[in-house]
């Protein structure tokens, strides 16, 4: 398992910028608009992670390995109260069915399946929203999994 970034939520990009970038002096290493899903994407890491990675950073990909905050602006307003703004953890996993099965084993619900063999959710005991995807290409869909529905939120 690799990790890859900690999602927040933000209701004004130029203030979170402004705070994150000039403030803790982040750099911006992606940004992607979602016309269809109604938000903005936009990852930041530390120039030292960065340099000391020895990452190469072209704003289409944030690189393998380089850790991320990831800012979520969904451009519909929104009160983000309970922690809400607060949104992932995320990993990189070898075998997302894998990972999956051992959880519910332990009697962990999988709160978003992974149907499609690249993305799946679950919660911490404490309620912590972490997300796995799939390394490489999406695994081929499979039982239970294909035909799970979500539960609760994520």
């Amino acid at each position: 398992m690799r990790y890859l970034h900690t999602m927040l939520r933000i209701s004004d990009v130029d203030e979170s910028l402004r705070f994150f970038c000039q403030g803790l002096g982040l750099k911006e290493v992606r940004r992607m608009d979602s016309e269809k899903g109604r938000f903005t994407l936009i990852f930041l890491a530390s120039p030292r992670d960065i340099q000391r990675g020895g990452f190469h950073i072209d704003g289409t990909s944030v690189p393998d390995g380089l850790p991320c905050i990831e800012l979520t602006h969904n451009w519909d307003p929104e009160d983000y109260t309970g922690g809400r703004n607060f949104g992932h953890l995320a990993y990189r996993v070898q075998d997302i069915y894998a990972i999956c099965a051992h959880l519910k084993g332990m009697g962990y619900t999988i709160h978003r399946p992974p149907r499609d063999g690249r993305m799946a959710f679950v919660k911490s005991p404490d309620g912590i929203s972490i997300e796995f995807l799939q390394s490489g290409d999406a695994l081929a869909p499979q039982e239970p999994w294909a035909s799970m529905e979500n539960t609760g939120s994520w």
